[in-house]
């Protein structure tokens, strides 16, 4: 996969005709793609790939994602065309690996996935219970990010043998390792080592499902 730097220059390159003969410097991108200069600084410093407004500038445009994440020239593209696949995107639903979020009009759009991301998914045969929404918050660091995207198996609720989960709870929707105690009840676990462990009784939690990829693996 390309770096946040490949993609930031060839964004660059796509835009520039609309700059004529001035050039294009990181603030500019930064602009383009809706980031602060702030968060852009942070993104660059840890390789971190903006997918949500990546993937809007992408539609804009009418670029494949996957030229952008993976450099295959539009030649390459025309084959995989017949190789691609559709995910439920909940693209105004937040996860947040913190405080809490979800809103509440759930709008959905499809999420075009290309075919090898879909073994990471579970293979062809796991698609339909595959939905896609957005993280918030540093909770899960470095396992997650904010503007990652992360990808649920809503068939996947069983705690038993731990890992990570979207759940929620009475505080709002979260991304959270999750473990299973002795006495039944359940350690809610952030990543993130100043964030101390939650602990609840299972009535307390409803399992909307296991996060099982953003683009790339989950441990």
């Amino acid at each position: 996969m390309n770096s946040f730097m490949d993609i930031v220059e060839e964004i660059k390159s796509i835009v520039s005709n609309d700059f004529a003969s001035k050039k294009i410097f990181d603030k500019d991108v930064a602009d383009i793609l809706g980031i602060t200069q702030m968060n852009f600084a942070t993104m660059k410093k840890r390789n971190k790939i903006p997918f949500g407004e990546l993937l809007d500038f992408c539609a804009a445009r009418s670029i494949s994602i996957n030229w952008m994440l993976y450099g295959q020239s539009p030649e390459s593209l025309v084959e995989a065309t017949n190789k691609f696949y559709m995910v439920k995107y909940f693209s105004d639903i937040n996860a947040s690996a913190g405080g809490g979020s979800e809103n509440e009009c759930e709008e959905i759009e499809e999420l075009e996935i290309p075919e090898q991301f879909v073994l990471m998914l579970g293979g062809e045969k796991e698609l339909k219970n595959i939905e896609a929404i957005n993280v918030s918050g540093d909770s899960m660091e470095p396992t997650f990010s904010y503007n990652d995207i992360v990808f649920i198996n809503r068939a996947k609720t069983d705690l038993q043998r731990g890992g990570v989960f979207t759940i929620r709870t009475e505080a709002g929707l979260f991304i959270k390792r999750v473990q299973k105690r002795i006495d039944g009840k359940i350690d809610i676990i952030s990543d993130n080592k100043v964030y101390s462990t939650q602990t609840l009784n299972p009535e307390e939690i409803d399992v909307v499902g296991r996060v099982v990829s953003r683009f790339g693996d989950v441990d």
